[in-house]
């Protein structure tokens, strides 16, 4: 069957902002940030997204268009048929399916979260609300909700469904973000969250730096869906006229941007609200944004209308991402198995509802796949990739990176591979280590 293509430029980095522009960036974000000491966290991360991030999505860039395929195919095609890439490249399908099945379920407390917003009917006692809707009958409901409206935009396929999709939604979770950032920093007591957030806590790195890292560092490749196959699977859609490291760069601040964004809404207004972090906004975990945030706008003018906006934002975003995670597994059933793309979804999709049904039931089990999991499946995915880009595809690696760039452009290849090949893996797996260690109760 004839492959499908992006229709534009602007459709491809809208889609693939999108992907990285979701729950990981909202939801994620402020609850790893509330857990590693706010402005120590977030100079760790942005410093990871600079060094690790963008060199690694250029290298899965590379793989996907150069391959035209889905990671699996993707690794086996380009290694001339090696079963072991092929496996490689098949682990990142298999962390897709793993990713949407937690996501999912975040995603239905979010729609579940926007439709109560009219009513107010969490205000009341907002830490209550999330601990009797979280895990549970009804919580596989909605999860079964945001599901079917990932699959459906899914089955539209790329142009029809992916990039007119994320064409409205990314703009309108910029705008959206713009004004209750503006909002939120104007609120009494907001600077106190600002200055948890922006202000460089030295101290509290030096005292929990491999904590610190391992978190920032899984939170990076997380936000910028590195080490899944995402962004190989995308760039399998694009052709030779674009520039690999323009667009990369371009989703890389779009999307780091769209999360300091996050960060300005919801610290100052927690800070205005409560004076520190309290609850589980304090601890951090799964409930912080949602109870945090819930108690914040029970106290504030028109708090239902900006409950509905801000998690009418935030439906956008993770359906912008869950998108990406189906689209994995979708295309390598079409490109490897011939299976008709619909047929392909709902399969799939049919997959998700158990996994993410097993998450919704067992807060236990979700709290290690959101992540403990999550963050040692990504990590060695992006580590295979990059070993992959370095020593197996090598100088035609710096040959596809230089396709469509310009001649400034082309000059940095050699030390782009450079960087995949040596530093980028090992600093992988030296984070993968500090993780696995931590997992075993051993800390550095």
């Amino acid at each position: 069957m004839t492959r499908e293509s992006w229709h534009t430029r602007l459709g491809f980095i809208l889609a693939a902002v999108g992907s990285a522009v979701g729950l990981g960036n909202i939801w994620r974000f402020p609850w790893m940030t509330a857990d590693n000491g706010g402005s120590a966290f977030l100079v760790v991360y942005l410093a990871i997204i600079l060094l690790v991030g963008v060199p690694g999505l250029l290298a899965e860039f590379v793989i996907g268009r150069r391959s035209q395929r889905n990671p699996a195919g993707a690794l086996y095609r380009l290694s001339s048929g090696s079963k072991s890439w092929g496996a490689v490249g098949l682990f990142g399908v298999v962390t897709g399916v793993v990713l949407l099945s937690f996501y999912s379920v975040v995603g239905g407390w979010i729609l579940r979260y926007f439709l109560a917003s009219a009513t107010g009917s969490y205000f009341g006692e907002p830490g209550a609300y999330f601990d009797a809707i979280a895990f549970g009958p009804e919580a596989v409901g909605f999860h079964v909700g945001f599901l079917a409206l990932t699959a459906l935009i899914v089955v539209g396929g790329v142009r029809d469904g992916i990039e007119k999709a994320t064409k409205v939604m990314m703009p309108a979770i910029v705008v959206l973000l713009v004004a209750l950032a503006g909002w939120a920093i104007s609120q009494p007591g907001a600077g106190a969250g600002l200055s948890f957030y922006l202000d460089f806590d030295a101290g509290y790195l030096q005292e929990n730096f491999f904590a610190v890292l391992g978190s920032a560092a899984g939170q990076a490749l997380f936000t910028l869906s590195l080490g899944v196959g995402t962004m190989i699977t995308y760039a399998s859609y694009l052709g030779d006229d674009h520039n690999l490291a323009f667009d990369g760069s371009a989703i890389a601040v779009l999307n780091t941007g769209v999360g300091v964004l996050a960060g300005l809404v919801v610290f100052p207004l927690l800070f205005a609200t409560f004076g520190e972090l309290t609850g589980p906004a304090a601890g951090g975990g799964e409930g912080a944004l949602f109870v945090g945030l819930a108690g914040a706008f029970s106290q504030v003018p028109f708090g239902r209308a900006l409950a509905m906006a801000f998690f009418g934002v935030v439906v956008l975003a993770a359906l912008s991402s869950s998108i990406s995670m189906l689209e994995i597994p979708v295309a390598y059933l079409v490109d490897e198995h011939d299976v008709e793309r619909r047929t392909a979804t709902l399969a799939l999709a049919g997959v998700v509802l158990f996994t993410g049904g097993a998450n919704a039931l067992n807060p236990g089990l979700f709290g290690f796949v959101a992540g403990t999991l999550v963050d040692l499946m990504l990590t060695a995915g992006l580590a295979g990739f990059l070993v992959f880009v370095g020593w197996v595809l090598g100088k035609d690696a710096v040959e596809e990176f230089s396709t469509g760039a310009s001649p400034g452009v082309r000059a940095l290849g050699p030390a782009w591979l450079w960087s995949v090949r040596t530093i980028l893996p090992l600093f992988l797996l030296g984070t993968l280590a500090v993780n696995l260690l931590a997992l075993a109760g051993i800390g550095l």
